[in-house]
């Protein structure tokens, strides 16, 4: 059985197209100074998003979903472990929880609504949608979906292919707003299910994040679309936007 919701709000952020440092104006100077790439990526995107939707971000549930977290911190913490443990840095290890930049949106937008971090590997973006759409279905009320994966740094570069910094947020909503500019159909579907290959979002696709992509990119088309997203080898979220 297909669901319905509504976007209110979408935004998207990567290091390949904007060149810099995300900046999210919501955290403080010495904040965002502190902060590592992953979490900025997140709260700049989920800012935009929410700015968009005309929501109070004070109320939104939200969902943080990443297949790797902050892999710089990652790399930074297992060298320091294996050159002298004595040297681990506490704000470094504060930044690897997989629920930083959860945290970091519930201080900053003064959130206390419920909040979920979650992580499904290479299906991570998909994994997040389902998780949105159900709360957004079941408690009949808004949330925030973000996702966000880094580059891998360092001896994890080896093993890992995530390249880039890519972050891509949306605002569901159960009711049509008059802040509602698509909708959206949705169904888990049995059956292995591939991916579209984005066109002309192509360059961003080695991020670890890239199962977004076909969304934003009809996104940024303004024109509906119909696919299916791979959940797991056995099952697919299909997917049916449509402008409003």
């Amino acid at each position: 059985m297909t669901q319905r919701l509504f976007i209110d709000g979408h935004a998207l952020w990567s290091s390949q197209v904007a060149g810099e440092r995300p900046a999210p104006a919501m955290l403080v100077a010495n904040e965002r100074r502190r902060a590592p790439d992953s979490v900025l990526v997140a709260l700049e995107v989920a800012q935009r998003a929410v700015q968009a939707s005309g929501h109070d971000p004070a109320t939104l549930a939200s969902v943080f979903t990443s297949a790797h977290g902050d892999l710089a911190i990652v790399d930074a913490l297992c060298t320091t472990l294996a050159r002298d443990p004595t040297l681990l840095s506490p704000t470094r290890f504060h930044h690897s929880v997989h629920n930083a930049a959860s945290g970091y949106w519930a201080i900053a937008a003064g959130a206390r609504a419920p909040s979920t971090a979650l992580s499904a590997h290479g299906a991570s973006f998909a994994g997040g949608l389902l998780e949105a759409a159900c709360q957004c279905e079941a408690d009949q009320r808004p949330v925030l979906l973000a996702g966000f994966d880094t580059d891998a740094r360092g001896a994890l570069a080896s093993v890992n292919r995530s390249r880039g910094l890519l972050g891509v947020a949306l605002v569901l909503a159960p009711q049509r707003s008059a802040r509602s500019q698509w909708s959206i159909g949705w169904a888990v579907r049995p059956g292995a299910a591939a991916a579209p290959a984005p066109t002309t979002l192509a360059a961003l696709a080695g991020n670890a994040m890239a199962d977004a992509l076909p969304l934003f990119e009809a996104l940024a088309g303004g024109h509906g679309a119909a696919f299916a997203l791979p959940l797991t080898p056995q099952l697919a979220l299909a997917l049916d936007l449509q402008a409003l």
